[in-house]
Formats: C-alpha cells, structure tokens, sequence
C-alpha cells in the first residue's frame, strides 16, 4: 500500500482546493442574512483541515504517477469529495439523512442532477447555490479544474487527464502541454457560462435564478431552484435560450476551444460528431412532436413542439430539466427521450452516457463486419475525421459496450430486488448511469428519490459514479491485477 502514499497526497492537495469552493454558498449564506452562515464556515474549516492534514502526512512521497495512479486518484476523489460536499446539507439541514446528502452530493458532482429534496421554493438560498454550484464544478471534472490551477505536472498530470477525459479518444491532444489543454478547455467553459448567465437573465430570470440555472445548463446537470423546474417560469423565451446553451454544453469543449483559437467554424464542420448530433436531435424532436400532435396530447402542433423541443433536448444531452410532467406523455416519447440519453452527448462535453462517438464507432464496426461477410479478404479501415481508427479502439468500444450492458442489467435487478416496480428500476438505471437525473414513474420530472430506501439510494449512487467514470476508470480497481506490484 505505499506504493500508492503519492496518490493520497495529491487527493490531500483536491480536498484543500474543493474546500475554497463552499466559500460561494457562504457568500449567499452572508449575503441573505442566512442563519446557517456557521453550517458553511465549519464546513470550509473542516474540509480544508481534513485535506491540508493528508497533504501533511503525506509529504515528502511524491514521485512520477503511473497510469493505475492516475486511476485510483480519479476513483478516490469522486467517492472521497461528495463526503465533504454532504456536510453543508447535514449541518443545515440536521433532518436530513447521510445517504440522501450523499446521494445529493454525488448527484451534483457527477452532473446527475437527479435530487432526494422537496419543497425547492421553500429552500434557503444558499443550498440551492450550493447544489447548483456542485454540478458547475463537475461539468469538466474536479480533477480538469485542479490540473489547470494547480503544478501537478510535474507528478504525472497527463495520467490524471487521462483517467478524467471522457470518450475513447483520450489521448488527443489540442496543445504541446497537458497544462494548457486542461486550462483552455475550462477557460473555454468558464467564458461559455458567463454567456449564458447573461443569457439567462436577459432572457428574464433573477439574478439567482440566472445563476443557479447557468451552473446546472453548463454541466448538464438539472438541478433546478423550483420543484416545477422551469415550468415554473413558464416562458418559451428562456426555454429556446436554455435549448442554445444545452446543446453547446453536449458539443465536445475541445472542438468549441479549437473554434476559438482558430476563429474558424469549420472545426464545427469536420468534428465528426457534430452533425450526426445535430441531425439526430432534429429528426428525434420532429418526431416527438408529430407524435404528440397525432396523439392529441396537446391542443395544435405548435405548443406539442415547444414541449417536445425543450424535453428531448434535455434529456437527449443528459441535462434532465422538464418544462411539464413527460410522464404522462403516451409512452412512446419519454421511453425514446431515455434512450436518447444514453448516447447522444458528444465525446468531451459535460454530458453522460455512451457518448456519441462511440456509437458511430459500432456503426462503421457493424458495417465493416457485413461487408467482411460478402468480401472475407478485403480490407476495410474505419476512418473517423479523416483519420484511420486503430483496432484497439475498437476493442475498447466493444468491450465498453458490453460492460454498459451488463452493469444496467444488474443494477436494474439489484433495484428489481429491492421492491421497485420494473419501469422505475429501469428508468432509474437509465437516468443514473448516464447522468440524466429524472427517470419515469416513481423517479420521474414530477417526482423525486426521496420515496427510496437507503440501499436503492446508495444503489443509484453506484450507478451514477459509474456512468460518471465510465465503467472502467472504477471498475479496474477491483481487479486483482491492479493491487499487484
């Protein structure tokens, strides 16, 4: 186990930065003469003590990270830091159980924004700031945020970045250094989500309202400071704006920082994500519509559009807000938005799910078998982008695929088991391991997790940290191969 003393004191160094984040909602706390200021304050030092004690203790073993390092840090962080993240809950809000401030928690990092918490409207400022903010800061992941603020370099940054990247091309880099890629992509999403804020407060919200729901658009996260989400505002308006923001949020980062840095939108062009996203999302949102409209759900095609434009795109981009109640859509439409969810996002983006790259992978690997079928000798290279894929990532996807598969047919069973009806286990699975947030049923845009008992609770917890690491950077750690020397 000392082999892997280096990798706790670089966990010490994210716990003694996460803990300067709880200052946001202590400002709020501050700022709105709120009488649980000390729930933050105590907070902030608790944290801050418990990460600069591990930094201490630790001192003086830092080395080179290997690649299992900069899988076990990533694993450590996003079970380790949710913890510290329930303590502004649990000592605001003392009714408030450890499991649904757990699940809350890792439900805003990991950009879930499936919630246990009622009576939004009601709620003092500064949780909704701080539920909302968590979400911020794990759009483009904690670890992305402390490789651009902090030297860590010099120990291995580049496996870190590795481990935290989501989608199979992990290795593409868009400058010479590790460094300035991770402080490009969070320059660029820190610059997105001052536009949107401005955004949404021109489109109409409060300054709070602009802010909170700014946090949970650019991480695709749907946490929301209404129960009604943002039916509560009930304004087309602020729908199409959160719409033009979701669907940059579920565009890779990288492409947006390419756009900037050559001011040429023909990194858009040759992304090769970007139109089958785009072309997908329309041809699901048209269909959605007519659908309703042939169904007679709503009274003219044009108010079935706007409900159906606003829900498919988010939950096809994993953001889970609603603007109605979808559950009691005819069937067809919120089943299809689900499974919307599990691979529309593109690769890079604050997304969750398959990730669209990977379908287009399996499409041209499906395709090159068939014709393998017809013509066994001829070779066929599948080509993304312009550039040759190699087979190993291939394997990758397949084998990615089949791990998804597995791990939504047993945490379904596992919920199966724990007494949940068949539809909401599904959903639920569904919404947590892609990090879309509401499922159907009981878990569906009305309703809350709240109704579940601890062990579904921490079940959905699992799926979500899961669907956040994409299977293998958590699973790897239970294999014994990785404990070996």
């Amino acid at each position: 186990m000392r082999a892997f003393v280096p990798v706790l004191h670089l966990l010490g160094r994210v716990i003694t930065l996460f803990s300067f984040s709880m200052l946001v909602p202590l400002g709020f706390a501050l700022g709105t003469q709120d009488p649980g200021v000390r729930a933050y304050s105590d907070s902030f030092f608790i944290t801050l003590l418990c990460g600069a004690a591990i930094f201490v203790a630790t001192r003086g073993h830092e080395r080179e990270l290997r690649a299992r390092d900069g899988f076990l840090l990533v694993s450590l962080t996003w079970t380790i830091v949710p913890a510290f993240a329930t303590l502004p809950f649990l000592l605001h809000l003392p009714r408030m159980s450890f499991a649904a401030a757990y699940f809350e928690a890792v439900s805003g990092l990991t950009t879930t924004g499936a919630t246990v918490l009622s009576g939004l409207d009601s709620l003092p400022v500064s949780i909704n700031a701080w539920r909302c903010f968590l979400v911020w800061i794990g759009g483009l992941g904690i670890l992305v945020l402390a490789i651009a603020i902090l030297p860590l370099l010099a120990v291995g940054g580049s496996q870190i970045y590795r481990a935290e990247t989501p989608g199979p091309m992990k290795d593409t880099k868009l400058t010479p250094r590790i460094t300035e890629t991770a402080r490009g992509l969070y320059g660029m999403y820190v610059g997105i989500s001052a536009v949107c804020f401005l955004a949404m407060r021109a489109a109409g919200m409060s300054w709070f309202d602009a802010f909170c729901h700014m946090c949970s658009i650019m991480g695709l996260g749907g946490f929301s400071t209404h129960d009604r989400s943002f039916a509560y505002f009930n304004s087309p308006l602020i729908e199409f704006v959160t719409v033009v923001f979701m669907c940059i949020a579920a565009l890779n980062f990288a492409t947006h920082f390419l756009v900037w840095r050559r001011r040429s939108l023909r990194c858009y062009i040759r992304d090769p994500q970007t139109g089958w996203f785009f072309g997908i999302l329309f041809a699901a949102i048209l269909l959605i519509a007519f659908y309703l409209d042939m169904r007679g759900t709503y009274p003219d095609f044009r108010t079935a559009f706007r409900y159906a434009l606003f829900n498919t795109v988010s939950l096809a981009t994993t953001a889970g807000f609603s603007n109605t109640d979808y559950n009691q859509w005819p069937v067809f439409a919120p089943v299809f938005m689900l499974l919307l969810c599990c691979f529309l996002s593109c690769s890079g983006s604050t997304g969750g799910g398959i990730k669209l790259i990977r379908l287009l992978l399996l499409l041209k690997q499906a395709k090159r078998e068939m014709l393998r079928i017809v013509h066994p000798k001829t070779v066929n290279l599948i080509r993304l982008g312009g550039e040759v894929v190699e087979n190993r990532v291939i394997f990758s996807v397949l084998a990615f695929m089949m791990v998804y598969g597995a791990t939504v047919i047993v945490c379904t069973m596992v919920l199966l088991f724990s007494g949940l009806d068949v539809v909401t286990a599904f959903s639920a699975t569904i919404a947590c391991i892609n990090n879309t947030g509401p499922g159907l049923n009981r878990v569906g845009p009305a309703a809350t997790y709240g109704g579940l008992t601890d062990f579904q609770t921490f079940t959905c917890v699992v799926a979500m940290l899961l669907g956040r690491l994409e299977l293998f950077s958590l699973l790897v750690l239970f294999t014994p191969g990785f404990w070996r020397r």
